[in-house]
């Protein structure tokens, strides 16, 4: 027998506080015509004064927890997947786990868009090993934080968000025919470093800095390591690309998204898009989106989920799921 990590529960948090493309427009040199034509997002949600990332996390937590059936006594751990903490530190996975009344252990994971994979495969890899029997996986962000106002070809692009899920551990055969993450793939290439990047922090410039981006280039790159890492859980796993159900990827550009798709001949009924909706959220899109497609009953027991995101470092990966 193996032991595989199962998706119980989706929950997902955003803000009240609704953006429309027209409302930026009078604020920075853009249209909406502009900011859908080459992204494909219409609004996004930012959070209110005062509205931190584990508030947003904390949310979603909690309709994980509830869509699961599972209490605070059950979560032996919770990782957060955030580029936007509250804090230096402690770890706003720990502010979670003290408002949600949790026992195990908590930390945070910083990857970027790329986040929500990590952290989904490093809690995967504690429940196979047997160190956590049921954990809470949370993408949030509160990327309205970093952003510059003033520069139009960033601002446009991001929103602000929670996604969380409830992993647990059951057993399975060991086959490609069990339940839970069949396979995950991660990676990185710090020299790409100057394409995305914010220009501060505590130990540079003593400051948060703002969101830098190179975004023909971080497209470019975008489309092949997606294309890639997907052929690899689908090779860790043989499936084949008409295997898949869904596929649920990092929300960041529709174009990316569509891209992505054409190379596996995907059709687009069978990918999750949130992009027009919520904008960039970086670890929080995956979990946002897959909620989403759970709860309206698009993704049912059984069917093969792949979850892909590239994110700044870079540091790309994907998740296969039967779910």
């Amino acid at each position: 027998m193996t032991t595989r990590s199962r998706i119980i529960g989706c929950g997902s948090y955003l803000p009240a506080n609704v953006v429309t493309n027209d409302d930026l427009a009078k604020r920075v040199d853009t249209s909406d015509e502009w900011i859908v034509a080459r992204t494909g997002i219409r609004q996004r949600h930012i959070a209110a004064e005062g509205e931190t990332t584990s508030d947003l996390a904390f949310e979603a937590a909690k309709k994980a927890m509830e869509h699961a059936g599972v209490t605070s006594e059950d979560i032996d751990l919770i990782i957060v997947a955030t580029a936007t903490p509250d804090n230096t530190f402690p770890a706003t996975a720990t502010k979670v786990q003290n408002r949600l009344g949790v026992k195990g252990f908590a930390f945070d994971v910083q990857a970027v868009c790329s986040g929500f994979i990590y952290a989904l495969t490093t809690a995967d890899m504690y429940i196979r090993n047997g160190q956590a029997k049921t954990a809470l996986v949370i993408g949030a962000e509160t990327f309205s934080r970093i952003l510059d106002w003033e520069d139009r070809r960033t601002c446009v692009l991001f929103g602000d968000g929670a996604g969380a899920v409830v992993l647990q551990g059951v057993e399975g055969n060991g086959t490609m025919e069990d339940v839970g993450i069949l396979a995950n793939r991660l990676h990185s290439d710090g020299s790409k470093y100057e394409l995305l990047y914010v220009d501060g922090g505590p130990s540079s410039t003593q400051t948060v800095g703002h969101l830098r981006m190179e975004g023909q280039e971080v497209f470019r790159h975008a489309v092949t390591n997606l294309a890639g890492v997907i052929r690899e859980v689908l090779a860790d796993t043989g499936l084949e690309p008409t295997d898949i159900d869904w596929l649920v990827p990092h929300q960041a550009n529709q174009r990316i998204l569509d891209s992505t798709a054409r190379k596996f001949g995907i059709s687009k009924d069978k990918v999750v898009v949130t992009v027009d909706r919520h904008a960039n959220t970086s670890a929080a899109s995956i979990p946002l989106a897959l909620a989403e497609a759970v709860h309206d009953g698009r993704v049912q027991r059984g069917d093969i989920v792949v979850l892909e995101a590239m994110g700044g470092g870079f540091t790309w990966g994907a998740s296969l799921v039967r779910w």
